[in-house]
């Protein structure tokens, strides 16, 4: 026919050429012309035949009637036939705005859109499972980028690169559900009826944002509300508001962004919209909750959960400014932002407050035991805690660095570089604060009036501060030399200690009692005054404490090398002489180690010293201490 019609035209030009004008050359517009309404005529009459099979106004139309099942040919049918029906709708406006086809076509569009309506919403309905947030947030980053760039073709496919092989068959049925809803979309926005799919679009993702946000415990609190909590009801309700952020941002408005961005692909302008309007109420009221529990009451309780909530919003910030990039959602942005500066100020304060709390503490009364003070573990372990956060609080620091009360001594930070140790960095701040803890453990030893048990306390606390620093992240932040130093600084306590302790025992025995010969007299005197003394130190340090296992047997090994040989040497030359004599010859030499080994538990003397000086007199004591 084309041919026909082709030929016809170039036969009668050249018959016309000498008595035509150039302006009515165009002899073959009335065959195009009838030949492109033919067109039309025959794309408006399959257009009807095909939508009038799905009219929802049909007697033959059944509930249970699906347009989008199967392989998809029914679905691609009926938009393409939307499609011509379209192309044909302009070709009759061109002609006759109020020609009697342009009016059936017109009513067909509206039994089409009627029925892609309705798809629409059925689809969007019955696949929740497979369009939860979650499941479409998982999308690689290239198949987001696919997403965004796709064209308008019916029958695309979302890519799914980044799916386990596992969930394949959920995938697929997810690629296929996607991808009808935006052919639905697609063709609903270019014909004209937008407005009536974005409608059911937004009801339905809507309801299920909010009925998720509501299951993870979003809800939306005045600042009176919380300044009415305790702590014990605040505490849960920002640990449910951690796990609900990372769902929110990770799964729930990713996905929506995801799923809003592929099903209105042809249109930035209603992507927005829908987007929009779905999500950004309901994730202002979840970035407002950081910043009301700001500005309540303020506790040191509260530093970790504050510090919580700053790490999940900072980690999370690409992710927050991505999906809610539209000028549209510049509000959840900015709330955002807000509370995380809010909750930088908050641990900025909370700092400043601990340690002022610090400094302002007196060790007024002595530990009985020379153990452990608990300001020494209240700081510690308050500072350990802390040194997880070290990230957030550099951060934190480099905004608003803390004022320093008291400038640090150069030699405390012999690891460090210049910067790491300025009173701004977070390496300076926590050595700051643990000098300020040992200034504080200094002078709480003055309190004792035994010497002896001012190194014990020394020597404990001390050792709990170095303990805490070497296992944490406290090791990183002060530094190695630090640690070796104070290492040493320990043991020195611990010399001193012993020194003081148990000087008057030591002295009680000979200097070489393997060279020295001693009278009877010097021998039964040298006896009386180890009994004596040796009595007097395991009545006293009977109650004392050595927190630390492992501290506590070396200092008893260091003790019993000093003690034991001398006075074995000592018994073995002279017992002898004073056989039957229990009150000269009160201790086999195995008995001392029995005793030696009772002590800094903190339980007390279990009875008098006075026991025979058979070995087996002390077994008791020895499986008590094993």
């Amino acid at each position: 026919m084309r041919g026909l019609l082709f030929t016809s035209s170039k036969a009668s030009s050249p018959s016309h050429s000498s008595t035509q004008s150039p302006a009515r050359t165009p002899v073959t517009t009335p065959h195009h012309r009838t030949f492109s309404a033919s067109i039309q005529e025959e794309d408006l009459l399959y257009a009807e035949q095909v939508i009038k099979r799905w009219d929802l106004e049909s007697p033959f139309y059944t509930k249970l009637d699906s347009l989008f099942t199967g392989d998809g040919r029914e679905a691609r049918q009926f938009v393409k036939s939307v499609t011509n029906l379209q192309s044909a709708m302009h070709s009759f406006v061109s002609e006759c705005a109020s020609s009697e086809k342009l009016i059936h076509a017109q009513k067909l569009m509206q039994v089409a859109m009627k029925r892609l309506e309705k798809e629409f919403y059925r689809i969007l309905s019955a696949n929740r499972d497979v369009l939860d947030s979650e499941s479409v947030s998982n999308r690689s980053s290239r198949a987001r980028s696919s997403v965004l760039n796709s064209d308008s073709d019916e029958d695309d496919r979302i890519s799914m690169s980044g799916t386990s092989v596992s969930d394949g068959e959920r995938a697929t049925v997810s690629e296929t559900v996607m991808a009808d809803l935006k052919s639905i979309a697609d063709c609903m926005i270019s014909s004209g009826y937008g407005k009536e799919c974005v409608k059911v679009y937004k009801i339905l993702r809507k309801s299920i944002v909010d009925e998720t946000m509501y299951n993870l415990g979003v809800e939306k609190y005045s600042l009176n509300q919380i300044n009415k909590l305790d702590w014990e009801t605040m505490e849960p309700k920002i640990k449910t508001w951690l796990y609900a952020e990372k769902i929110a941002v990770k799964a729930l408005f990713s996905g929506e962004r995801i799923l809003c961005d592929y099903v209105f692909s042809s249109s930035e302008k209603i992507r927005e919209s829908c987007f929009t309007e779905i999500c950004k109420e309901r994730a202002v009221t979840l970035f407002e909750f950081p910043e009301l529990v700001t500005k309540s009451k303020k506790s040191m309780e509260r530093m970790f959960r504050s510090l919580d909530m700053y790490t999940v919003i900072l980690d999370h910030w690409p992710e927050i400014e991505m999906i809610f990039s539209f000028e549209s959602t510049t509000a959840v942005r900015t709330q955002a932002v807000t509370s995380y500066v809010k909750l930088g100020d908050a641990v900025r304060s909370m700092l400043t407050d601990f340690e002022s709390t610090i400094q302002k503490e007196t060790l007024k009364t002595a530990v009985n035991s020379g153990g452990i003070h608990p300001l020494t573990r209240y700081v510690m372990n308050y500072l350990v805690f802390l040194s997880d956060y070290s990230e957030a609080l550099s951060e934190i620091l480099a905004d608003g660095p803390l004022q320093v009360h008291s400038p640090l001594p150069e030699s405390y930070f012999s690891s460090m570089t210049s910067d790491e140790s300025s009173s701004s960095s977070i390496s300076g701040r926590f050595a700051w604060l643990v000098l300020v803890l040992l200034c504080k453990i200094d002078a709480g030893a003055e309190i004792y009036k035994d010497v002896a048990q001012s190194y014990l306390f020394l020597v404990n606390n001390l050792n709990y501060v170095v303990s805490k620093v070497s296992n944490s992240n406290l090791r990183l932040l002060i530094g190695e030399d630090w640690v070796v130093k104070h290492e040493q600084k320990v043991k020195q306590y611990a010399g001193n200690y012993e020194r003081m302790a148990w000087s008057k025992v030591m002295s009680s025995l000979p200097e070489n009692p393997t060279v020295e010969d001693l009278s009877i007299e010097a021998a039964r005197d040298c006896f009386r005054r180890f009994n004596l003394e040796f009595n007097e130190a395991y009545r006293k340090q009977s109650t004392w404490i050595i927190s630390d296992h492992k501290l506590r047997d070396e200092i008893k090994i260091s003790l019993s090398r000093k003690i034991s040989p001398a006075y074995r040497t000592l018994y073995e030359r002279y017992r002898g002489y004073f056989q039957g004599v229990d009150s000269v010859v009160r201790y086999a030499p195995d008995d001392l180690g029995n005793y030696l080994s009772d002590l800094f538990h903190g339980a007390g003397a279990p009875g008098s010293v006075n026991t025979s000086s058979h070995s087996s007199s002390s077994s008791s004591y020895l499986s008590r201490a094993r």
